[in-house]
């Protein structure tokens, strides 16, 4: 073996890391393509929602994210981590490119932060009657910026503002058939490699809008339990100065460094996305937040209990080793 050349448990480790970030209905947009020391994160086009996500832009910021846990991944190993994003004009494909190189001094953080990456998930319980701390919401803030990205917390007037447009969504996906038959692909029966599998959707609310996005598209998702969720749950959007696609890779950098940092303080994070699937209600959540730039996530925080998780595909199956 090559003096450069990863072995086949190391990059297990790597990408094993870079899977388990989140993604829109769980579908795992990416593959991977692994050459010495280099690891290429393609997004997989066959997995793309083409009715809610149609620019691709939720797609880019799943690969951002499998990015950031890859490079933690590394840190943990013992590596250094160099990457591009679209590295290559005729390969539009391709999402980023990182190099691992041996090192004496690996990043502290993502070292500390790959610990955190098999905790994280998507909760879409209620949460406990507990504040978010001042120093928590600091921490996570700092850690947005520091992927070049700004986390907006939400007053309680700006969250009915955001909890409104809710239902606004709700009515433009009544007649859209389109949106629907790609849920239903994704969500819902029991799933053992990929989508949202009934078990994980969580109670229904019991109060309209709620802060927590019901998933649920077949019969026996929709009449499951109900719960009683917070009235004003803590929300914040995570927004960029610019939208290039670059900019959306970026972006999913920042939102799982933001993600792992709260996983360690003991918060769990859900997203309620809808209105970024439209673009002029897109404009409207950068404009509650009062800034300018683009809003990318809208995500909830918040102290509850995971009854189930998302299922993961095999390595096997996303990753060329060459």
């Amino acid at each position: 073996m090559s003096e450069d050349q990863l072995t086949t448990e190391q990059i297990d480790v790597l990408l094993g890391a870079a899977a388990a970030a989140p993604s829109m209905h769980n579908t795992q947009p990416w593959r991977f393509e692994v050459n010495g020391p280099v690891i290429d994160i393609y997004l997989d086009g066959s997995r793309a929602l083409l009715a809610e996500d149609l620019t691709g832009r939720a797609g880019r910021i799943a690969a951002g994210a499998a990015t950031f846990n890859l490079r933690c991944a590394a840190a943990s190993l013992g590596y250094d981590s160099w990457f591009g994003l679209l590295p290559s004009a005729s390969e539009p494909d391709l999402a980023a490119r990182i190099v691992v190189q041996p090192t004496d001094s690996p990043d502290r953080e993502l070292n500390q932060l790959f610990a955190q990456i098999p905790r994280r998930h998507t909760s879409r319980e209620p949460v406990r009657p507990v504040e978010v701390p001042i120093d928590d919401r600091m921490a996570l803030s700092r850690a947005a910026m520091a992927g070049g990205a700004e986390l907006t917390w939400l007053p309680a007037d700006q969250v009915r503002e955001v909890l409104a447009l809710l239902i606004d969504t709700d009515l433009r996906e009544i007649g859209d058939w389109h949106r629907r038959a790609e849920r239903a692909r994704w969500v819902g029966g029991d799933r053992s490699t990929d989508g949202v599998p009934s078990s994980v959707l969580g109670p229904r609310s019991d109060t309209y809008p709620a802060p927590v996005r019901d998933l649920g598209t077949r019969p026996a998702d929709q009449t499951r339990p109900t719960a009683t969720f917070e009235t004003e749950p803590a929300l914040a959007v995570l927004s960029t100065a610019g939208d290039s696609e670059a900019g959306q890779l970026a972006a999913g950098m920042a939102l799982q460094r933001t993600l792992l940092i709260a996983t360690r303080e003991g918060l769990k994070a859900a997203f309620l996305n809808q209105p970024l699937e439209f673009d002029d209600l897109r404009r409207t959540v950068q404009r509650i937040t009062g800034k300018p730039g683009f809003a990318q996530m809208i995500i909830r925080f918040g102290h509850s209990t995971i009854h189930a998780t998302t299922p993961r595909r095999l390595l096997a199956g996303i990753a060329d080793r060459s």
